[in-house]
């Protein structure tokens, strides 16, 4: 999740007892309960409301407590004076302001913001008088709202002429926002921030509080650099400009600079200029010089515009390690700028087989490739390149000591618990990459070869600012560590990374951490060695921080260790031919298709996309080498030549599956993909060929397979896509619950309740997907099979996930109810009301459960019932080897007669899980894919007996048995 997106919440200090405040007072007053307002019922991305409610007081006033929330922040006014002020919706904020009241008249008065997507005000005034009698107000469509705002808006007196009556979106505690009201915070205009009770810090390591920026005045700061006197830059978030702080000396000196700039989310000093991005008015790069020596920037060139704001608009600027080029950060909200040139081939989309379904509550339905991308121009301001893109939202990045560039990107917590939820993650940006970020369902998995893949997959979190060690008075694991800063959580994550091959391995280590810190950005301070991190955004309270080393290990600067640096500087040749029209391009790079470097790979495969396909095309259906052919074909099927869909069909099918490597299947199931796409639907005959060379291998013993199987089975209308998928659907994985941080969650416990509510529900991902994609299969199913797949979404509606996880659901059922006969309308109507029963459908005598162990046994020879039992036999495919297995329950003495006929079920083995017809069959599970269980409900046989137990899949029934004893 994004710090530049959030719908927030944090983890408060303190709870007050406000959940019933809507219900009764203890004065005994009914409350109306409050309502969310807004201007309308559709927010505007980035705009600002004001709202005002006159209220009458009789008698004179005994206490007075204000409770607000507002999605995404506010400032709230009694009569004029400011007395509270909130940027987290997940928590209410509330105060005492009798002082402010007075008998007669009195004016509340608020200015409120949005972010992006939904907004709401929601607020309870509890006014008790001398005779202890509470009344209540709470925000309804009564109270006035502007668009506008006129001197004296917030004040008692003013004249509200012209003002509107507000829009009512909710009611308190409806989604998605919860009661916010149940963990309100004691707030106020007065706050001030010290190094928190429960800071966590790196051993040996000291921090201290420097400065607590005045909000009133000073604003609430979101990125900072540091000059070449060593003096920081600091900028707030809204409009109340930059700021110079001094750290030499024992007191620190600040400044407001002159120059009229704010809302900067990257600030970069370098070649005797600030280099600033603005994200809000004036939106772009701009360039701050001192032209007259007086110590303060009094020229502006707006070197480039953006179109782009608020949440995911402009964000870092970072010099390259050679100090010519400047690389800058653009959200998914922000669209790439007019540029000189690509090291992207410029053929980007969206690249989705399958119909994708936008987020259920409309978030970024509409932006499209390249998402979130990284630019870079020289020290002129000028020769504007696109690096890489594909990312939801990173604010920050930063180079380490190889030179080689990391970026922090976000994710989308109203995914959590979906297949294509995405956590936030360490990338290492490459030339030419695309890291697959696309809207609603569409993110691509990792597997596919034409994105790479994440560094280290981080967890829940708001990624803000990140920087490298270098420079820093740490010891040496340290400076070459880059940092991560997380503002949701208050966590700043070392991250050390390890050469491997032509990019990394990394590990994490919590290096800064607190429920009380919303970290916004950091920076080391050359002059001193020392790391400074602020605190704030949102319009929240901001503070300066400085951590130093205080151990005893060496801190002299560190050096490069050389590691795997002869695979880096053979990806970097290849990456100097990511240009058009390069003399030699297709020749130096071909050889290095089939490299085993995955980035390697993407490198050469980059390089020749760059070059005109004419010259290239007839080598890559020629290609011999797997790896080479795969890597070949993907960048062809990718320039979308209809014409040449026939032959690139004809070469993937000659690829033997069953030698391939499960990543080289992956990458020849997207490559499948990619030629139906770009390329067009192909004939029949071309799908026929397709669909019989995939259905035999379909299910596969890896779910990242199967996921790309479905989606292609479905696509090519195969007769067996229904009954094969119905099958994975009905077996649940270990693999799918989550491993988040409860530490890291406890620190905002608040916003980290729709994740915690999904760990505990593991939700089935594969099956997800599963259901996913069969909402597009108009053909090939029975009635039976129709009815199983639609109460599937009776069970799901166990699973919790984030926001709009409900909603994807729901979509998706109804999408594929329009794919259903009218005759079978009533049926599904009468599953869908059903009650749900995942449990057993009979009495439960004897719980049992047997797994696999090497070489191809069920860990358990041996399993004993009493006659006529009601059994529950979980059966956990944990084999090491990535194998399918079954498992059958079957008469004394059958299990040759059984395991022969299975082996001899032909094509119609796969489909039905190599369960051949016998009465001698008691019981069977489907085929069970690695880490996978299936839960077995059978009666035992009533005449006590020597049964067997055995897999039937072929070649497994001979070694991997078992007696089942009844007695």
């Amino acid at each position: 999740m994004s710090f530049l997106q959030k719908k927030l919440g944090r983890r408060l200090a303190k709870f007050i007892g406000l959940a019933g405040l809507f219900a009764m007072t203890a004065g005994g007053a009914v409350a109306d309960q409050p309502k969310w307002i807004w201007g309308a019922k559709n927010a505007k991305d980035g705009e600002t409301v004001f709202f005002r409610k006159n209220i009458k007081l009789n008698k004179a006033t005994k206490t007075a407590k204000l409770t607000m929330s507002c999605d995404n922040g506010f400032e709230a006014f009694v009569n004029g004076k400011k007395v509270l002020v909130g940027s987290e919706w997940a928590a209410a904020q509330t105060a005492d302001i009798k002082k402010h009241l007075k008998t007669g008249m009195n004016v509340i008065a608020v200015r409120a913001w949005n972010d992006g997507g939904v907004a709401g005000l929601v607020g309870q005034l509890d006014v008790a008088s001398t005779t202890d009698r509470h009344k209540l107000y709470s925000t309804d469509k009564s109270w006035l709202f502007s668009r506008d705002s006129k001197k004296g808006w917030e004040s008692l007196g003013f004249d509200a002429k012209g003002w509107k009556t507000s829009q009512e979106t909710g009611k308190l505690g409806d989604a998605p926002w919860g009661n916010v009201f149940t963990l309100a915070q004691q707030g106020g205009v007065d706050t001030k921030q010290s190094n928190p009770a429960d800071l966590k810090l790196a051993k040996g390591f000291k921090s201290e509080l420097l400065y607590t920026v005045p909000k009133g005045t000073q604003g609430s700061w979101v990125a900072v650099c540091v000059d070449d006197k060593g003096r920081i830059i600091a900028s707030d978030q809204g409009n109340k400009g930059l700021y110079r702080i001094d750290p030499r000396g024992d007191e620190i000196k600040v400044e407001k600079l002159s120059i009229n700039i704010s809302s900067a989310q990257g600030l970069l000093f370098a070649h005797g200029a600030l280099w600033v991005n603005i994200n809000g008015q004036n939106a772009g790069v701009h360039r701050l010089t001192d032209t007259n020596g007086d110590d303060q920037f009094d020229k502006d060139e707006y070197l480039k515009p953006m179109n782009g704001g608020g949440e995911h608009g402009p964000h870092a600027l970072v010099l390259s390690p050679d100090k010519q080029h400047i690389y800058v950060m653009g959200g998914n909200m922000t669209k790439l700028p007019k540029m000189n040139g690509s090291l992207v081939p410029t053929n980007w989309d969206e690249d989705l087989l399958l119909k994708r379904l936008p987020d259920a509550r409309g978030h970024a339905a509409n932006i499209r490739a390249p998402g979130g991308w990284i630019g870079r121009f020289d020290k002129d301001g000028k020769n504007w390149k696109t690096v890489a893109m594909g990312f939801r939202n990173s604010y920050d990045m930063a180079f380490n000591i190889d030179g080689e560039l990391f970026a922090y990107d976000s994710d989308m917590e109203w995914d959590a618990g979906t297949p294509w939820y995405r956590p936030t993650r360490l990338y290492h940006i490459t030339s030419g990459a695309d890291f697959g970020w696309r809207t609603g369902t569409g993110k691509w998995p990792q597997w596919f070869p034409d994105a790479l893949p994440p560094l280290y997959d981080i967890g829940p979190g708001s990624p803000v600012g990140v920087i490298s060690g270098l420079g820093a008075k740490f010891p040496a694991k340290y400076q070459k560590a880059i940092y991560c800063l997380d503002w949701t959580y208050g966590t700043m994550s070392a991250m050390f990374l390890t050469p491997s091959g032509a990019s990394y391995t990394a590990e994490r280590e919590e290096f800064v951490a607190s429920s009380q810190m919303r970290m916004t950005d950091a920076v080391i301070n050359p002059y001193d060695g020392a790391m400074y991190f602020t605190v704030g955004g949102r319009g929240g309270q901001s503070a300066l921080h400085r951590v130093t080393y205080v151990g005893k290990e060496n801190t002299t600067p560190a050096k490069a260790s050389g590691e795997h640096a002869a695979a880096r500087k053979l990806r970097h040749s290849l990456e100097a031919l990511h240009k058009p029209n390069t003399a030699g391009a297709v020749a130096k790079a071909w050889k290095h298709l089939g490299h085993e470097d995955r980035h390697i790979r993407w490198a050469a495969r980059i390089a020749i996309e760059h070059q005109p396909s004419a010259e290239w095309q007839s080598k890559a259906l020629a290609e011999k080498n797997t790896q080479a052919a795969l890597t070949a074909l993907c960048a062809l099927a990718r320039q979308g030549d209809a014409s040449l869909q026939g032959k690139l069909i004809a070469a993937l099918n000659r690829l033997n599956w069953a030698e391939l490597k499960p990543a080289q299947q992956a990458e020849l199931l997207r490559v499948y993909q990619l030629a139906f796409i770009r390329m067009g639907k192909p004939s029949q005959a071309v799908a026929s060929s397709v669909e019989k060379k995939l259905d035999p291998v379909y299910p596969a013993p890896l779910a990242s397979l199967n996921r790309e199987l479905c989606t292609l089975l479905v696509y090519l209308e195969s007769p067996n896509a229904a009954v094969k998928t119905l099958a994975l659907m009905s077996q649940s994985t270990d693999q799918d619950k989550h491993n988040w941080s409860n530490d890291l969650l406890n620190r905002n416990a608040g916003y980290a309740r729709a994740f915690a509510a999904t760990a505990a529900s593991s939700p089935q991902r594969d099956q997800i997907h599963y259901a996913k994609e069969l909402r597009n299969l108009k053909n090939y199913w029975t009635d039976n099979q129709r009815l199983e797949y639609f109460s599937w979404y009776r069970k799901a509606e166990s699973f919790k996930g984030g926001n709009s996880f409900a909603g994807f659901l729901n979509n998706f059922r109804k999408e594929a109810l329009a794919n259903v006969p009218k005759e079978l309308l009533s049926e599904i109507e009468k599953v869908q009301k059903a009650p749900v029963n995942v449990g057993p459908p009979f009495k439960i005598d004897a719980k049992l459960a047997i797994g696999v162990t090497p070489p191809m046994k069920f860990d358990k020879a041996q399993l004993k019932v009493q006659a006529g039992a009601g059994v529950e036999l979980a059966f956990t495919n944990n084999d090491p080897m990535p194998m399918m297995h079954n498992l059958l329950i079957i008469e004394p003495g059958s299990r040759v007669d059984i395991v022969t006929k299975a082996a001899t079920m032909g094509p119609a083995g796969m489909i039905n899980s190599f369960v051949p017809e016998s009465d001698k069959v008691i019981a069977a599970t489907p085929l069970v894919l690695t880490g996978n269980t299936y839960k077995l409900y059978f009666k035992a046989p009533a005449k006590p007996g020597q049964y067997e137990y055995v897999c039937t899949y072929p070649g497994h029934g001979f070694s991997m048995w078992g007696t089942l004893v009844v007695e």
